[in-house]
């Protein structure tokens, strides 16, 4: 029985990649950013050789590997969740999709209001904490809903939870997702519930999110087809639209996906089990605490050893992430960085596979040891870490 758990550490990027001022970034670095907190404590992450990967000069060396270590450039035209985890599944996204610097155009906010009978407020980018406490209030006299984008490819519908139902907020997201198609076809639509009043109003766990489907075959897909299980926990199903999912775990926090992932360990499967941590995203790199997200890195790291003890003798740890997130930079949008590779189990041999051209290597290695066919955008680097 061979098992695969793949989990992305949302926005943890390790270095400004060559290209990134293309993308409105200078001098981005997630990783050196946290380093500096009096928060961060990683000890098990540096021992396997995070500070030894092409780039980093924050960390500490190790002069013999326990993991193997390496990162990935991304070689998509973006920088957004859907991008990157669409490519860490082996597709490469050559068309970078539409963003909305000035807003959705008129003919799909009135087609919104009309479909859904509500009006909207804002129709800009705006930070998520902001535009709740700017617009929060007029929102709860009014029922009009809270529609914003930002730098990435998103069409988000804020309501606070005793004005709009959660389901009902599901269905607006639901039908802003019919609307948004062809050239307006977002990454995703995410609905976005808050509770409180005036001065205090703050966000729900209960955001969801609605993604467009993927363009071709995914590795979910071959590895569903071959008649192997995908066990998605977080946010994956929904980045997916559920496509190549055999079973969707919710979760509503780094601690909760990272029970729910060690949990998973005792669970008979053949497959993939494929987590995202979005914490240190949601919370901490887009909210600008570089204090909070060094505290969510390190006790990750403080979870590695217990799960690593637990693995069987064929399961495969690989840690990843889908962008960046520099809580320290000029702005609060994702950052154009390169991410971390880190590979473990018992059959793994240690070893630095220096810089890979693209995320999508890893779909075509987690394929190729599960023994499932896919022609993806990835090339497998099994043979060298085995």
């Amino acid at each position: 029985m061979k098992r695969v758990f793949l989990i992305v550490l949302d926005s943890f990027g390790i270095g400004q990649m060559p290209d990134a001022e293309n993308f409105g970034d200078k001098n981005c670095n997630t990783l050196k950013r946290i380093s500096v907190s009096k928060n961060f404590n990683i000890p098990n992450l540096i021992s396997m050789g995070l500070g030894n990967i092409d780039g980093v000069d924050c960390l500490d060396k190790v002069n013999k590997l326990t993991a193997v270590v390496g990162r990935m450039a991304e070689a998509s035209a973006g920088k957004d969740t859907t991008t990157g985890h669409w490519e860490i599944a082996g597709i490469i996204s050559k068309t970078p999709m539409p963003t909305y610097p000035n807003g959705f155009p008129k003919e799909i906010i009135d087609e919104f209001v009309k479909q859904t009978g509500r009006e909207v407020l804002c129709n800009k980018p705006y930070s998520g904490t902001q535009v709740i406490a700017d617009y929060g209030e007029e929102h709860l006299k009014t029922g009009k809903l809270i529609v914003y984008t930002s730098a990435d490819s998103v069409f988000q519908i804020a309501a606070h939870e005793d004005k709009v139902p959660l389901e009902e907020l599901y269905k607006y997201c639901e039908t802003a997702r019919k609307i948004l198609v062809g050239k307006h076809a977002v990454g995703r639509v995410i609905a976005r519930p808050f509770v409180g009043e005036k001065g205090g109003f703050t966000r729900t766990a209960n955001r969801r999110d609605f993604s467009v489907l993927p363009p071709k075959t995914t590795m979910l897909d071959a590895i569903i087809n071959s008649g192997k299980s995908v066990l998605a926990v977080g946010k994956i199903s929904d980045i997916f639209a559920g496509q190549g999912i055999s079973e969707k775990l919710i979760s509503h926090s780094n601690e909760e996906g990272m029970s729910i992932t060690k949990n998973l360990l005792s669970r008979d499967f053949n497959g993939l089990c494929f987590t995202n941590l979005v914490d240190f995203d949601m919370l901490y790199g887009h909210r600008q605490d570089i204090d909070g997200y060094a505290k969510a890195i390190s006790e990750f790291d403080k979870f590695l050893p217990g799960f690593l003890s637990n693995m069987q003798s064929d399961d495969i740890l690989i840690i990843t992430a889908d962008h960046g997130c520099d809580p320290g930079d000029s702005h609060t949008d994702h950052t154009r960085e390169y991410v971390p590779v880190i590979v473990c189990g018992k059959k793994i041999k240690p070893n630095n596979l220096n810089t890979l051209k693209t995320f999508a290597d890893i779909s075509a290695t987690v394929c190729e040891y599960l023994e499932v066919s896919f022609k993806g955008d990835g090339e497998s680097f099994l043979k060298e870490i085995l």
